[in-house]
């Protein structure tokens, strides 16, 4: 409920909420209404800008199941509202699901789930976005096909610079180990000109502030190409160092152009 409150203290100006951050008795439809009327109030005292949601566990929107997938759509709906309420642009989905056996079945499946999201979503003026979350998501050449299909203005994508396993070993999730990896820097650029959100994503830094997976400096001129303006978020996975450290060191890193 601090959120708002502990972004300002670290000197943000914007929050992305994620729907697993609150409890099932969070969720009642009454309670619901009463914790979005309370994060906006402390938000707007802080004067916190609200910019989304990442919603998770909430169906699969790819589902070949037109029943499964319906219910997908409907389980989404009240983060819709929910955004709309704390004054959000956007609200973004997890991993389409689907069937990831077959590219063109699975491409077919996410457009028709995401148009059905999007038409609800258009009337309360948000956008509805996909970020690559694994599986065939992390394959930026079949997200932008999902894009081209979908052909919405209120549908669009958040590439996240550390997503990019394609499949993880036994056909696991993660954490399994990854067996088969996307390019990132092709998957961001293939990504970007969908984008209304960005996911800075950061594992640990080197003695002079580098991050130590990911090219910063390649990352954020791909984004400068891209011509996108809007704010780039925040996601330190590392181990190292605590959680505000490892968000402050992230921010310290994109505003100095990820040290050229």
């Amino acid at each position: 409920m601090d959120f708002a409150k502990k972004a300002r203290a670290l000197n943000f100006d914007a929050v992305e909420y994620v729907s697993r951050f609150y409890t099932k008795e969070a969720l009642d439809p009454v309670a619901f209404g009463k914790l979005i009327r309370e994060l906006k109030t402390r938000s707007s005292h802080e004067g916190i800008q609200n910019l989304l949601i990442m919603v998770d566990g909430e169906g699969a929107l790819a589902s070949a199941d037109k029943t499964l997938r319906d219910a997908a759509v409907n389980n989404h709906k009240k983060w819709v509202d929910a955004a709309a309420a704390l004054g959000c642009h956007s609200v973004r989905i997890n991993i389409l699901g689907g069937p990831e056996a077959n590219a063109d079945a699975w491409v077919t499946s996410s457009a028709e789930g995401l148009t059905a999201l999007c038409s609800y979503a258009v009337h309360s003026g948000l956008n509805i976005l996909v970020e690559n979350h694994g599986g065939l998501s992390s394959n930026g050449t079949l997200l932008a096909e999902v894009m081209r299909a979908v052909n919405l203005p209120n549908c669009g994508t958040l590439p996240d610079f550390g997503n990019f396993c394609i499949s993880r070993k036994n056909n696991e999730k993660w954490p399994s180990p990854c067996i088969e990896e996307y390019d990132r820097y092709n998957g961001v650029t293939e990504m970007m000109p969908f984008a209304k959100g960005v996911s800075a994503k950061s594992f640990d830094f080197d003695v002079e502030g580098y991050e130590t997976t990911i090219d910063y400096p390649r990352m954020l001129q791909i984004i400068k190409d891209s011509g996108y303006t809007g704010h780039i978020g925040i996601e330190y996975e590392g181990q190292r160092l605590n959680e505000v450290e490892g968000v402050v060191k992230t921010r310290e890193l994109l505003l100095e152009g990820g040290r050229e």
